[in-house]
């Protein structure tokens, strides 16, 4: 990356920055390979970050389907996120994961897991929801028609016939899969296999695949990542994470160049774990050249840039999150390692300039916990709209849950240290209810950034990119407004 200018004299943020356009033999965006090459195997760069509200196995799964990865938060109880990783690598790779509740659900639980939103559906079945056979599937009901039935309505009496349907080993790739479901004349078909259900399939999603490369491990299953804290028994829980079949370690904390972070990262390097460890978070070379000595070989980048965090007003400790990126992608590179931009991006644009500045991946926050796939019930306010709860991971909410165990005492004092947002209303976009719809607008804006650069891979795109500096009228000069007439 180079500046058209003169070299800044202060740190900068995604907003004071702007891309410049260079000549470019980049004539589709569809010629552009955004693959990482962190040595995960996602082929898109985005990171859904280790948050209670963000990432579940629901979320990673369908992140992975389309390229990224999800990385599970460290809260989770063992069993629970052992649980989770087991069954991400048990979903399927080419259909989605199909939503299944009984005949006797009602319409208020179904509204729970998703909006009244097209290109969604829910299986209705009349025996065991986990293991479906053919016979046992009432139909399909379009996610459209919840938005139409009385809350105590039974699925049942909605579904109308048994829907449609294909078998797998008759469809020969996705294109051929989204001409098979134009025919059936549904929005959602079933995916079946020998008799039983193994997906659900929509044209939008059918198209999808024919888009992108999912991120898959060495036997073709959909990949995660988990994260640790830096105390406990870190070698231990790392041995635990691996039997479950995680395929990228994150050792965090938020002060991640600490001796804490140092001897953990010790630890479970010398374990020989043969998974790429992730570790922060950090905003300086200085901290790069620590964590990379101690095992890392991917940095996570950013302290205070996040919508749920309040550090830098608590503390004034951070960085500006563009020039943070930038400082320590180049010191990683000299080291051969990799940058994941932690926080701070809330546009396609800001995927963009992290990219741009070094980072081989972005990790998304609160971005993404205003979507179906996110952990927790969706909600309805008082004015109709539709909304998940998210909160900061250094809030009294999640310490409450982090120390749960505790005596109330001593769980008391560690609240008395709380920071970040402990609760907030994400709002579900209308338009873009779904993780794959965010992965849709940012990958989209992300490739046509390569085009104007002339770089049809990230190492390009690093290589390449030209950025200026511009004014906070610069900044809103970019924004589109409404038009009146």
């Amino acid at each position: 990356m180079q500046f058209s200018g003169a070299q800044p004299t202060v740190d900068l943020t995604y907003s004071d920055v702007f891309l410049v356009p260079r000549r470019s033999g980049v004539t589709s965006r569809l010629d552009v390979d955004l693959s990482p090459r962190d040595g995960t195997s996602a082929t898109i760069p985005l990171v859904a970050s280790n948050m209670n509200s963000v990432t579940g196995p629901r979320l990673a799964a369908a992140l992975a389907r389309r390229g990224g990865l999800g990385v599970l938060p460290q809260d989770m109880p063992l069993q629970d996120i052992d649980a989770a990783i087991r069954w991400v690598k048990d979903q399927p790779v080419p259909w989605d994961t199909p939503l299944v509740l009984g005949a006797d659900a009602t319409v208020a639980e179904a509204a729970a897991l998703l909006p009244a939103t097209e290109g969604h559906g829910i299986v209705v079945v009349s025996g065991d929801t986990a293991r479906v056979h053919v016979d046992d599937i009432l139909g399909v009901v379009p996610a459209t028609r919840l938005g139409t039935a009385l809350p105590d309505a039974r699925l049942g009496d909605l579904a109308r016939g048994r829907g449609a349907s294909i078998d797998a080993d008759d469809v020969t790739d996705a294109r051929h899969a989204f001409d098979l479901i134009v025919a059936a004349g549904a929005e959602t078909v079933c995916v079946l296999h020998h008799g039983y259900l193994v997906g659900t399939l929509s044209q939008r999603t059918a198209l999808r695949s024919t888009l992108y490369r999912p991120a898959v491990d060495a036997d073709g299953r959909l990949i995660v990542a988990a994260a640790v804290g830096i105390n406990g028994d870190v070698a231990a829980k790392a041995r635990a994470l691996v039997a479950a079949g995680v395929d990228v370690l994150v050792v965090d904390t938020a002060h991640g160049h600490q001796e804490g972070m140092l001897r953990a990262l010790h630890t479970v390097s010398e374990l020989g774990l043969g998974i790429p460890i992730a570790a922060g978070n950090i905003v300086t070379a200085e901290g790069v050249r620590d964590l990379v000595g101690a095992g890392a070989t991917i940095l996570k980048v950013g302290v205070g840039p996040g919508a749920m965090c309040t550090t830098r007003m608590m503390t004034a400790v951070g960085r500006p999150q563009f020039s943070a990126v930038l400082e320590t992608a180049q010191a990683a590179a000299e080291l051969g390692a990799h940058v994941w931009a932690d926080g701070g991006v809330r546009y396609p644009r800001d995927v963009a300039l992290a990219l741009a500045a070094g980072a081989a991946s972005v990790m998304i926050g609160s971005w993404f916990a205003g979507t179906i796939e996110a952990p927790g019930q969706l909600q309805v306010d008082e004015a109709g709209r539709v909304f998940k709860e998210s909160w900061g991971m250094a809030s009294t909410k999640a310490v409450q849950g982090r120390f749960g165990r505790l005596d109330p005492y001593e769980r008391a004092r560690k609240e008395l240290f709380a920071e970040g947002i402990s609760s907030s209303k994400i709002y579900l976009d209308p338009l873009r209810p779904s993780v794959e719809d965010l992965v849709d607008m940012i990958t989209s804006g992300v490739r046509s950034s390569f085009t104007y650069a002339g770089a049809a891979t990230v190492p390009a795109f690093h290589e390449r990119a030209t950025v200026g500096l511009q004014s906070a009228a610069g900044y809103e000069e970019g924004k589109a407004l409404p038009v009146s007439w």
